[in-house]
């Protein structure tokens, strides 16, 4: 697999590859340091952008580096991730041509602070957040919003 890391449309810089890649093709290794969820907290606690990745529903979280790190969101990807005994792998979604940006959906679960979508696709969700967490937050902004209306009455 040829993969090179440049400036993105998306974010930053992306991962793109060179050649083409056939749909369920295992792409590329997320690695890095494991962490436990409150290590990862603290470490990060005043950083905006990091590169986190949750394993066992948030357990274990791996502090990402090499090329992995740099595949992007979108809210229409062409890959998706998966946890193969006990490493994460990004994966082909559907054949992807040589010179694509990879991207797959972060569907971030957790944490109340903007994180917003710069995918550009036409059904953009606007956010990093999945769309059940969306749902969630703005149950508990609706609810904070009526307990501040209700007590200011």
């Amino acid at each position: 697999m040829t993969l090179i890391i440049r400036q993105s449309r998306i974010h930053s810089y992306g991962c793109y590859t060179t050649r083409p890649i056939r749909k369920g093709t295992l792409i590329v290794e997320y690695v890095g340091e494991y962490l436990t969820y409150e290590q990862a907290d603290d470490l990060y606690d005043d950083f905006p952008n990091t590169y986190l990745f949750g394993l066992d529903g948030g357990k274990r979280i791996i502090d990402g580096y090499g090329v992995a790190a740099f595949v992007n969101h979108s809210c229409k990807p062409n890959c998706e991730t998966d946890q193969i005994r006990g490493k994460m792998w990004i994966i082909a979604l559907r054949d992807i041509e040589a010179g694509e940006e990879l991207t797959y959906d972060y569907n971030l679960f957790d944490g109340e602070d903007d994180a917003p979508c710069l995918c550009g696709t036409r059904r953009c969700r606007g956010s990093l957040y999945s769309a059940t967490h969306l749902r969630k937050l703005a149950k508990k902004r609706a609810r904070a919003a009526a307990a501040a209306a209700s007590a200011a009455s």
